[in-house]
């Protein structure tokens, strides 16, 4: 029971730092509650559905279906956060503190929290996804009993997103002048953390080079099986043995992103300069 409730506690708790991050930087955004319930809400019916059609992914190219898929999912979360990141960085502080009065703004509105809909269930579906596997591993290998299964699978979860809502709270009590500096910088790092991902996953594909592998080797600190691992690879991407694949991946990421934050800002106040 016990091993059955940290590996699901570590899953979730990765999707729970994402969910918590993402709903503290809409926070303000009104009715950013239905979209992010309706993603959660769509990552777990999605998980369901791909743990059933697991056999079919992993026979997918070869044999790389599921790294192929897990590559693709995270691309996709990649894409939205770094939306995400640089249409809050123009309209984030307006939101917040005009919440009523952008009450009716449909269009910008709407938009950055459709976004937030397909990150939330992007993450919930990968992690999701493995844990079903996991749990159905653990089930018909016959190592745990339906109900120790159960109970640690319970804790595990309930113990994930307890934390996770820490996270939220513990961002919410950032002064508001501090906020989206924080909420931001917190998005940014997701979207490079999981850019390493998704080219580790490539390169156990196939796809891409690893170019020079691993670059250092930090498991005897902290590896990547161990909770802090986990917290630090769902905030960071951390990889206790990174290819330089990976890390070209971040850096370029990283730096798309706050180049993409930059000229938005700048181009918003061309108007007001001229």
């Amino acid at each position: 029971m016990f091993g059955t409730a940290l590996i699901v506690f570590r899953e979730v708790l990765e999707a729970a730092l994402i969910v918590g991050i993402v709903a503290a930087a809409t926070s303000g955004i009104p009715g950013r509650v239905r979209y992010i319930v309706g993603g959660l809400a769509a990552g777990l019916i999605g998980s369901i559905l791909v743990a059933f059609g697991a056999e079919q992914i992993g026979q997918l190219a070869e044999g790389m279906g599921q790294e192929l898929f897990n590559a693709s999912i995270l691309g996709i979360a990649v894409a939205m956060l770094a939306w995400h990141n640089i249409w809050m960085s123009v309209h984030g502080r307006e939101l917040a503190t005009n919440a009523k009065k952008m009450g009716k703004d449909v269009v910008s509105g709407a938009r950055a929290m459709s976004v937030v809909l397909v990150v939330i269930a992007v993450a919930v579906l990968r992690e999701g996804a493995e844990t079903v596997l996991f749990l159905y591993g653990v089930a018909i290998s016959g190592d745990a009993s339906r109900g120790a299964m159960i109970a640690g699978g319970a804790i595990g979860v309930v113990s994930g997103v307890a934390l996770g809502v820490l996270v939220f709270r513990g961002l919410l009590r950032i002064p508001l002048k501090h906020f989206f500096t924080a909420t931001s910088a917190l998005v940014l790092l997701l979207a490079a953390g999981m850019a390493a991902q998704a080219a580790r996953f490539l390169i156990q594909a196939n796809v891409l080079p690893s170019l020079a592998s691993p670059l250092w080797d930090t498991s005897g600190v902290v590896s990547n099986s161990s909770v802090m691992g986990k917290v630090l690879q769902g905030l960071l991407g951390y990889d206790a043995q990174p290819a330089g694949m990976q890390m070209i991946f971040f850096v370029a990421v990283f730096a798309v992103i706050l180049i993409g934050m930059g000229w938005a800002k700048r181009r918003l106040q061309q108007p007001a300069t001229s």
